[in-house]
Order: structure tokens, then sequence, then C-alpha cells
């Protein structure tokens, strides 16, 4: 039997609803669950906050146009206006990640951003993104974002090289980056809350007063869980802009 204290048992997946299709399994699972709430939460926020416009906007209409021009801005300033028309794209992954984040802090619920399979496939989402916009836009003109301007000659095999292998790595980086944060951060927190029931519990008379200091860790930790919730959905932001600005502009 699973200790119900294992603070890896937090991450497991489990199906809602069973279904196979083909032989495969394509179940509704807790992770599913979660990404559909955090899509709804967002069609939610963004419509409610924009259905009743006005000159003077109130708490919800202010926060969802602050949301709008952070991104834009950090879209603007990394990949120039050209970037913009990559907008939506960026502002989708910015408000999912964060929502998934910040839903995985509730407690009991499932952390989608946790499990590598998730954080890959969105970095692949933006390979992918970058690759077909780098050749249409340019042809083969796009692979000059691997021979920098100004290389001695000698070295430039070796700076070719260098530059495919970066790039490459690219989505591996760009993923394991939000998963092992995720994941580092909610088990810290598992730790310090299982300490607390361990120590309450298997500890008699004033010996219980040594679960005050788990405590407070886990109301310590949980404002900076926030804090890393909210730049991980930065970092993947800005990292897909720069990405899409090597695409628009390679060489440059």
């Amino acid at each position: 039997m699973a200790d119900p204290l294992d603070p890896i048992k937090q991450f497991e997946i489990h199906p809602m609803q069973e279904f196979k299709l083909g032989g495969y399994d394509v179940s509704f699972t807790n992770s599913s669950f979660v990404m559909v709430m955090a899509v709804v939460l967002i069609g939610l926020f963004l419509f409610m906050g924009t259905s009743k416009r006005s000159l003077v906007p109130g708490r919800l209409q202010s926060m969802t146009e602050i949301s709008y021009e952070f991104v834009a801005n950090m879209v603007r300033s990394t990949a120039g206006r050209d970037g913009l028309k990559f907008f939506p794209f960026i502002y989708a992954l910015f408000m999912f990640i964060l929502f998934a984040n910040m839903l995985g802090l509730i407690p009991f619920f499932f952390t989608s951003t946790s499990h590598i399979v998730v954080t890959f496939a969105l970095a692949m989402s933006v390979m992918t993104t970058v690759l077909v916009v780098g050749l249409w836009k340019h042809g083969f003109k796009f692979f000059k974002l691997f021979v920098p301007s100004g290389v001695p000659i000698a070295i430039l095999p070796l700076v070719v090289l260098l530059e495919l292998i970066s790039f490459l790595s690219r989505p591996f980086s760009h993923g394991i980056r939000l998963w092992a944060n995720m994941l580092a951060g909610h088990i810290m927190l598992k730790l310090f809350a299982g300490f607390i029931i361990m120590m309450f519990a298997g500890l008699g008379g004033v010996a219980k007063i040594g679960a005050i200091a788990p405590f407070i860790m886990v109301i310590a930790l949980t404002p900076l869980e926030i804090l890393v919730a909210f730049l991980q959905a930065y970092v993947f932001a800005i990292l897909t802009s720069v990405y899409i600005n090597d695409a628009l502009h390679p060489g440059h």
C-alpha cells in the first residue's frame, strides 16, 4: 500500500474515465482534467474581464489588460513588431502555464506542468513554430542562424556544430526547466507538510510544538512557489519570443 505522505504520490497520473482507441489507452486522467480546467478558467478570466469594458476599468478588467500589455511588451521588446504576429500563441502559452502552475499549488490538485511529457510537448510546439516560420519566411537562408557573421574560417566548422547542438537542445532545456522547477518545488512543500503531520501525530505533549518549524517552512515556501509559478511562465514565454525572433531575423 502506498504511503499517503510519499512526496512522489502527488505526481501519479490516475484515469478518471477509462477509454481505449485502437488498442491505445486514451483515458481522461487527472492531468487532463487540470489542463482542461486551466483552459476553462483562462476563458472565464478573459470573458469576464472584457465583457463589461469601461474607460475606468474594474479590478478584473485591469488584471486582463495588465496580462495583455505585459505579454505584448515582452514580445515587442524581444522579437520586435514583427513578433507581435505571434502574440496570440505566446499569450496562450504564458496564460496556460501560469494557470496550470497556480492550480497545482492548491492542496490535493494535480500539477500538470510537473510532468515532462506536458512541458516537452509545449516546448516542441514552440520549436515546430520556429522551424516552420523560419523556413517559410527565409527558405534555406534560415540556416544562416547557425553561421554567425565575423567568425574566422578556421574555426567556422566548430562554431556551426556548436550552434547546431545549441539549437537542437532548445526544446529539451525549454521543457526540462519548467518541469524541474515545478517538480522540485512541489516535492519540498509536500515534504514539509508531511513533517507537520508526522510530528504532530507521532509526538506527545509539549513535543508537538516541534511541528511548528515545518509549518513555518510551508508558510514561507508557499509565496516563493507562487513567485516561481509566475516566473516559470514568464521565462517560458520570453524564451519563446527569443526563439521566434531567431526565426524572423536569422543571423542577427
